[in-house]
């Protein structure tokens, strides 16, 4: 059963769509039940110098939790240092939402990678340190990607010689 703030981020999301202008993008998806996320930072130095995500949005192909869970790092994310930003989890999603079923929980860990995975690219084009937490979570998510492409490469081969005409 969905909380009525879930069903309240998905029924009426906030930040959905592409960014026109934004500085980096964050993609992951998870072959099981295969949502996918694509997750767009814009970022700026504050008065202070710090990089601040000063605008975010977010595209999401998936069910009920996928949409609340991109929905609310979005809110989560908006206006804070990427330091800041960095430390956000999962479990910090979907204590903001009122707890997901734990059969979605992997719904809020996703929506917390697009958002790693979109800090994590936009340091690297600005050859930014990058944190060791972050790093090692890009890695994960990067292995990750490579099964999904395997996997996926996998079945359209499969596909293909099955549609091979039998000689």
């Amino acid at each position: 059963m969905y909380t009525e703030k879930v069903i309240e981020h998905f029924r009426n999301p906030h930040n959905m769509g592409q960014l026109e202008d934004y500085s980096a993008i964050g993609k992951v998806g998870n072959i099981v039940c295969g949502d996918v996320m694509w997750l767009y930072i814009k970022v700026d130095p504050d008065g202070d110098g710090r990089d601040v995500i000063t605008d975010i949005s977010w595209e999401t192909f998936g069910c009920t939790a996928a949409i609340a869970t991109s929905s609310m790092v979005s809110d989560l994310a908006k206006g804070k240092t990427i330091e800041e930003a960095i430390r956000l989890t999962n479990q910090d999603v979907a204590k903001e939402l009122g707890g997901l079923p734990p059969i979605k929980m992997h719904c809020s860990a996703l929506a917390a990678d697009a958002l790693n995975e979109a800090i994590y690219t936009y340091l690297s084009q600005e050859e930014k340190e990058i944190p060791d937490a972050l790093r090692k979570r890009h890695e994960r998510i990067a292995k990750e990607v490579a099964e999904l492409e395997k996997r996926y490469a996998s079945f359209v081969d499969k596909e293909k010689r099955s549609e091979a005409p039998c000689s």
